[in-house]
C-alpha cells in the first residue's frame, strides 16, 4: 500500500525555493516598441503577434502591458493560446491564425465569441455549416504556408461570409527582394475582390517597408519583444527581453585544467570560474560553447567549454567579488545575439524554457 503521507500536496511539506533562472521584461521598452510600430504603420492600426506565449515572454505580461499602450488585436495560431490573452482583452479582438480545424475548434470560438481565421474552403464550410457569423480569412498571396490559394476567391461558399479582416502574410519582408512587390499587387487585387471590414498584410519587416503594405492593421511580432529584422528598425526598437541566471559554484582552474564535456577549453593561465544554472535545456543552446557572454557589475564573463544540459561555465576572473547565489545578465541583444549564436532572433526568444521564473 502507498503511504498516505506522500499524497499530500508538496508544498504542504515546505515552500518552493525561488528559481535559479529568470526572465526579466522591460516593460516600458515594449510599450514603447509597440507605439513606435504604430506610428509607423500610419493610418493602419497596429495589432499584436502574441502567439507563442507571446513569443515566450509570456502573454499574461505581455498583453496588459500592450492594451494599455493602446493595442486593439492579438494574434494567436492555437486555440490552446486563447485563454492566456482572453483574461485581459475581449473575445472579438482575438484572431486565431490556424483556423477551426474541427466542430470542436467551430463550438469553441462560437461559445467564446473569438475571432476564427479561415484558412480554406473546408473550414469555410465547416464555420458555415455551423451557423457561421464574425470570422477572419486568409488568403495565400505566395508563402504557399497557410490561406485560401487565388483560383479559390471565386468559390461560392464565400459569397455573404462575415469578414471582419482579409489577411495575407509577407514571406520575404526582411529583404530587398522583388516577391514583396509581387504579394503586394497579389494582395490589392484579393481586396478588390474580397469584401471585409478590414485588410492586413504587413508583419514586423513589412511595417518597415513603407505605407504601400500598411493596409488597415498591421500584425508585428518579433519587433515588439526587441527583435530588429531590418535596418529602419535599428535605434527604433529597445531590448524587452533580459534573462538572468544565477552562480551555482565558483572553482579555481589551474594551467592545462580541462573543462566541460569533451574538454574543448584547455585553460593556459591560472583562471576563477563560475558554473552558472543556465543551459540547453532552458534554450541556451550548444553553439553559445565558447561565444556567448555574461555580464556583472560591468565585467564580462566570456562562456568556456561546452554548455551542458543545466550548466554553463564562465571565466569571471574579471570578477572577484561574484559569489554563489549572485545572479549573471545573459548577453541576448537579439540582433547581435543572433549573428554570434546564428540562431534567428525568433529562436532565442522561443527557446527559452520552462525554467525561466516569468513573473
Amino acid at each position: 500500500m502507498p503511504d498516505p503521507s506522500f499524497a499530500r500536496p508538496v508544498a504542504a511539506f515546505a515552500p518552493l525555493p525561488p528559481a535559479a533562472l529568470r526572465l526579466a521584461l522591460d516593460a516600458t521598452a515594449l510599450a514603447a516598441n509597440w507605439r513606435a510600430l504604430d506610428r509607423m504603420s500610419g493610418a493602419a492600426s497596429a495589432g499584436a503577434a502574441v502567439k507563442a506565449d507571446a513569443y515566450g515572454l509570456g502573454a499574461a505580461r505581455v498583453v496588459p502591458v500592450l492594451a494599455q499602450a493602446g493595442c486593439r488585436d492579438w494574434f494567436v495560431a492555437h486555440w490552446g493560446e486563447v485563454p492566456d490573452v482572453l483574461a485581459h482583452v475581449p473575445p472579438a479582438s482575438i484572431h486565431v491564425l490556424h483556423g477551426p480545424m474541427n466542430a470542436a475548434d467551430v463550438a469553441y470560438a462560437q461559445a467564446t465569441g473569438v475571432t476564427p481565421v479561415l484558412n480554406s474552403l473546408a473550414q469555410v464550410r465547416r464555420w458555415r455549416e455551423a451557423g457561421g457569423g464574425r470570422c477572419d480569412l486568409m488568403v495565400d498571396t505566395g508563402i504557399n504556408r497557410l490561406g485560401l490559394p487565388l483560383a479559390d476567391l471565386g468559390d461560392p461558399a464565400l459569397a455573404g461570409l462575415d469578414i471582419d479582416c482579409c489577411i495575407s502574410h509577407l514571406a520575404s519582408a526582411d529583404e530587398d527582394v522583388a516577391q514583396n512587390a509581387q504579394q503586394l499587387a497579389r494582395f490589392q487585387a484579393v481586396c478588390a475582390q474580397i469584401p471585409a471590414q478590414r485588410y492586413s498584410l504587413a508583419n514586423s519587416a513589412g511595417i518597415a517597408l513603407g505605407a504601400r503594405w500598411h493596409a488597415d492593421v498591421t500584425r508585428p511580432g518579433i519587433a515588439l519583444y526587441g527583435g530588429i529584422v531590418r535596418s529602419e528598425l535599428a535605434g527604433v526598437i529597445a531590448q524587452v527581453a533580459h534573462p538572468q541566471a544565477a552562480v551555482i559554484q565558483r572553482r579555481q582552474l589551474q594551467p592545462g585544467d580541462l573543462v566541460g564535456y569533451n574538454a574543448t577549453f584547455t585553460a593556459d593561465r591560472p583562471i576563477c570560474a563560475a558554473v552558472v544554472a543556465l543551459g540547453y535545456a532552458d534554450g541556451y543552446l550548444r553553439t553559445w560553447s565558447g561565444k556567448g557572454e555574461f555580464r556583472w557589475r560591468g565585467s564580462t564573463l566570456p562562456v568556456i567549454g561546452r554548455v551542458s544540459m543545466d550548466m554553463t561555465i564562465v571565466d569571471a576572473t574579471s570578477a572577484p567579488d561574484l559569489a554563489e547565489g549572485d545572479w549573471l545578465d545573459v548577453a541576448y541583444d537579439l540582433p547581435e545575439a543572433a549573428k554570434i549564436s546564428g540562431l534567428s532572433q525568433y529562436e532565442l526568444l522561443t527557446l527559452l524554457g520552462r525554467r525561466f521564473l516569468r513573473d
